[in-house]
């Protein structure tokens, strides 16, 4: 099979792995809270993420608590996945699926703009018009279609799903000022994230038994959501000969996701999210436009 092949193979993967997630978010949800999905599969993941790491860069590895590598571990944790998904999770609580999941993925153009303030990139003409076009999709998913009476069906839902893509966003601009092994720098923050959730757990909430179906739903999280997909999606980019239309393959998977969120979690599909979807990803791939031309 040729690395083209190979490529297209494992970018397919990686989008039917993420399409799943927002069905296991809400399925989880019903027999866990937001702290005690994050602790089981912050350490899913913590698990996976060592084998990664130990495979990549074993002598990074055995300097996971060292001076220089500390600080940044525990300071990456916190960012990613404690206070991430802690609010990504209520926001999901909060939200039908069908509305959480197209407006956490603002985050590429919430990354536009961060990179600007804290990289000194130049804002592009295209960038503006892309970040309009995307929010104007969010608009019209938290009003279900009602532009003009801006009446938001559930604000506190909206703001914290839009405030998970700029804490991701963020996450991002540090980790790439890190000059660290990727594996050992999501290692870091995994490992550091789910002892936050167990202290956070053991002071104010309860490690209460559960159903063996809601452990398995946060185990799947943690694969598949935390920690093999990411490295899925590595192997189609290091395969690609043009790394810039295998990333637009990333923006099937909220489409794929929206017939599962129907058929798995029942959710009727209204006019609105579809609509908001289309111009959020319009948005988004209207900003790269300039990108993939140069790419062809």
């Amino acid at each position: 099979m040729k690395d083209s092949s190979k490529s297209l193979y494992y970018a397919l993967l990686a989008v039917l792995f993420w399409s799943t997630v927002a069905t296991a978010f809400k399925l989880t949800l019903l027999g866990m809270n937001l702290a005690q999905l994050l602790f089981y599969s912050s350490l899913t993941s913590v698990i996976v993420l060592f084998f990664f790491a130990l495979k990549n860069s074993p002598k990074e590895l055995k300097r996971i608590f060292s001076k220089d590598q500390l600080p940044r571990n525990m300071l990456f944790g916190f960012i990613n996945p404690f206070i991430y998904y802690l609010i990504l999770f209520k926001g999901y609580s909060l939200l039908p699926a069908q509305e959480a999941q197209p407006i956490n993925l603002t985050w590429p153009l919430i990354l536009s703009i961060l990179s600007v303030i804290f990289l000194q990139q130049k804002i592009s003409f295209k960038t503006i018009v892309g970040l309009i076009i995307s929010f104007t999709g969010v608009v019209v998913i938290a009003t279900r279609g009602d532009i003009l009476s801006l009446h938001f069906h559930n604000l506190y839902g909206v703001l914290l799903c839009i405030s998970s893509s700029f804490i991701w966003a963020g996450f991002w601009i540090v980790n790439l000022l890190d000059k660290r092994e990727e594996s050992i720098k999501l290692f870091g923050a995994f490992l550091f994230g789910a002892i936050y959730s167990f202290i956070y757990i053991f002071f104010f909430d309860s490690f209460d038994p559960f159903e063996i179906k809601f452990i398995m739903g946060s185990v799947y999280i943690g694969l598949f959501e935390m920690g093999i997909t990411f490295f899925v999606w590595l192997k189609a980019l290091s395969l690609s000969d043009n790394k810039t239309k295998t990333s637009t393959i990333v923006y099937l998977f909220p489409v794929i996701s929206l017939f599962l969120i129907a058929f798995v979690l029942g959710e009727k599909i209204i006019i609105s999210s579809i609509v908001g979807l289309a111009l959020i990803l319009g948005g988004i791939l209207y900003q790269q436009l300039e990108q993939i031309k140069r790419s062809t």
